[in-house]
């Protein structure tokens, strides 16, 4: 079983999470204090991350949050930010003023830096060249870990033996799994790819933007616009799915949102939700207690992939 890190996809986006810096900095704060004495080891932001005049905010406020560790909880943390592959970025230091912008915001402690999101559908020949900057970077002792983000099957076999030609690790791949996203696991998929090369997998959106943690009987209330569109697309399709995970975390005393963590842990990724309010933090603690039965997995398994809805596909995943 697996770890469980801790995104913050949410901090500074006012479009899908309403993000206000008066009301939610100091909680957020608070959240990640309790998120690090939870033990939980790995926090990933991105440079994108921040909507409008708030780009880069989450970077920002995660340096904040570093500078009042004290160095030993610094030391036991991997912090791990995404580098946009924006079309202005390239060549082989098309990336290299955004990962010392990132570095700086992150108050200086920068230990994996990723590729975002791939261009192979889009643009090929701006990937590698992207990719070879970070891994020079990783030669040159500025970042010790290098991963990327949104990268299919295909192109992560690629990218990886062309990395390891150079004498580079791949550590992570990250990419949308959940309960009402679970394409990774279909055979010859990211799971079986990465279990094959020796690749880390980071699972972003575990609960689907808070869809599974919503209860069988659950009606959105006051929320994004964005999110509640979600929630009426996905609530109704997966209710079976979301009473089994109800009845099973009834059965041990736990909560649906462990259930949902676990199921990822079960299939060998490191979930990393995003947490918003210290209570949030519980649910993590707790769920690296505890692991699913085989039986409970298997039949997770298939509700899920017989669920009738599932999450919106990431437009820039590669194959």
């Amino acid at each position: 079983m697996t770890g469980i890190g801790f995104g913050t996809w949410a901090w500074g986006n006012q479009l899908l999470w309403g993000y206000r810096p008066e009301r939610d900095d100091p909680e957020l704060k608070a959240t990640f204090a309790a998120a690090v004495g939870a033990g939980l080891q790995l926090v990933d932001t991105a440079d994108s991350y921040g909507t409008g005049r708030l780009n880069g905010r989450s970077e920002e406020l995660l340096g904040q949050c570093l500078e009042a560790l004290d160095p030993l909880s610094r030391a036991n943390l991997v912090v791990a930010t995404k580098l946009a592959p924006f079309p202005w970025r390239l060549g082989r230091r098309g990336l290299l003023k955004a990962f010392h912008a990132s570095r700086q915001r992150l108050n200086g402690q920068l230990d994996r830096v990723q590729l975002h999101w791939s261009t192979a559908r889009y643009a090929p020949w701006q990937e590698r060249p992207l990719l070879d900057g970070l891994a020079d970077l990783v030669e040159q002792g500025e970042v010790r870990e290098l991963g990327v983000s949104n990268i299919g099957p295909q192109r992560l076999r690629f990218l990886h033996d062309h990395l390891a030609s150079r004498g580079v690790r791949l550590v992570s791949v990250q990419v949308q799994f959940s309960l009402l996203a679970p394409g990774p696991l279909e055979a010859g998929g990211i799971l079986d790819a990465c279990r094959s090369l020796g690749v880390d997998v980071l699972a972003y959106s575990p609960l689907a933007l808070g869809v599974l943690a919503r209860r069988p009987d659950w009606t959105p209330g006051d929320t994004t616009l964005l999110r509640s569109g979600l929630f009426r697309r996905l609530l109704p399709g997966s209710r079976p799915l979301r009473q089994a995970m109800a009845e099973m975390a009834q059965d041990r005393g736990v909560s649906q949102v462990q259930v949902a963590l676990n199921w990822c842990r079960a299939h060998g990724t490191c979930p990393i939700p995003g947490f918003r309010r210290p209570a949030q933090v519980e649910d993590a603690r707790q769920a690296l207690t505890w692991m699913l039965s085989e039986q409970e997995c298997l039949q997770l398994d298939r509700l899920s992939l017989e669920c009738p809805v599932r999450m919106p596909d990431n437009p820039f995943q590669s194959a």
